[in-house]
């Protein structure tokens, strides 16, 4: 297992860089950059602006500014924002912070609730709480994720049961520490539900589809033949094969959890990277767009490696292979 995950994490490298150059290259291809809009300005004089090309490296070639980035990021350095004036590290790790926070908890809804409700429905297949459940995921699946935010903040607005917008109310520095995680909560159920009902509503169709295509596997009619009791049959043997491929879903879930969801953070107001990567996209903020693109590409290899790892645990016939 130790020497798939190395070798793992090698052929991880040359990808990052691949990555890496790609995304330089578009940024470099699109016409202008970040001192594009001071040039309309004419109280700038065209000395200004030549100084602001040398202090920010855009007097350069594309080739030789993304050498010197890359040669920053092996240091440990991501390089300076234009548009904030500060360290891109700085700036992603304060968005980060809030994005894992609501993709986490948007997460935990979505897993826990659409696994349980995916079993419960296939085990009643065809039945009034089947039917039930699957046009809630119907439903889930159709409705675009910032209308089902508007529909909720005109719930909160006119219930008064959830606030409208923000992380934290505007108190919190007076705030206790338990007073603060429940605040979170009552703050991040508008945003948490909104992202998360659609993967609710995938997860439980998945898990149903799978769940019901094991039970008609010949081993467990051959098991329920023997005498095996139906709940051993049932959660011991059809169901951990029904999990398999939820287990790759959950790893491509992962990958996501930097990416945040512009449009719902936007609704809802809250402190996330997507809001901040539409902007510094706008703005030709080329270090910052390449640092949210890294990071995210390396959520994407680790949230497979994540997978392939939780798949070995899961199934030894997959265990097998790593040894």
């Amino acid at each position: 297992m130790l020497k798939f995950i190395l070798r793992r994490l090698i052929v991880s490298l040359p990808v990052l860089f691949g990555v890496s150059v790609l995304a330089f290259t578009v940024m470099s291809l699109a016409p202008g950059d970040y001192l594009d809009q001071f040039r309309l300005d004419p109280t700038i004089s065209k000395s200004t602006l030549q100084a602001l090309e040398r202090d920010l490296g855009l007097d350069q070639p594309p080739v030789v500014q993304y050498f010197m980035w890359l040669g920053q990021v092996l240091r440990g350095n991501f390089g300076y924002s234009f548009q904030f004036r500060r360290p891109v590290f700085a700036l992603v790790w304060e968005r980060a912070f809030a994005t894992l926070l609501l993709s986490i908890t948007s997460i935990i809804f979505a897993w826990t609730i659409g696994i349980g409700l995916g079993i419960y429905s296939a085990l009643r297949q065809y039945k009034l709480s089947d039917q039930i459940t699957s046009v809630i995921a119907f439903i889930g699946l159709s409705i675009p994720n910032f209308f089902f935010a508007l529909l909720f903040l005109y719930m909160a607005a006119k219930t008064k049961w959830f606030p409208i917008g923000g992380m934290l109310p505007v108190d919190s520095a007076t705030m206790g520490t338990w007073q603060l995680i429940g605040s979170y909560f009552w703050h991040v159920t508008g945003p948490a539900v909104t992202l998360g009902f659609a993967g609710l509503a995938g997860v439980m169709r998945q898990m149903r589809g799978q769940l019901l295509d094991q039970l008609r596997q010949d081993y467990v009619e051959f098991a329920s033949a023997k005498g095996m009791p139906r709940k051993v049959v049932i959660y011991k043997h059809a169901l951990r094969n029904a999990i398999n491929p939820l287990v790759t879903m959950f790893g491509y879930t992962l990958s996501g959890l930097l990416g945040g969801a512009v449009l719902t953070e936007t609704v809802f107001a809250w402190p996330g990277m997507g809001r901040m990567v539409i902007q510094a996209i706008n703005a030709r903020d080329t270090y910052l767009v390449m640092a949210v693109l890294l990071l995210s590409s390396l959520m994407l290899i680790l949230g497979n490696l994540i997978a392939d790892i939780l798949l070995a645990a899961v199934d030894p016939r997959i265990r097998l292979r790593f040894h």
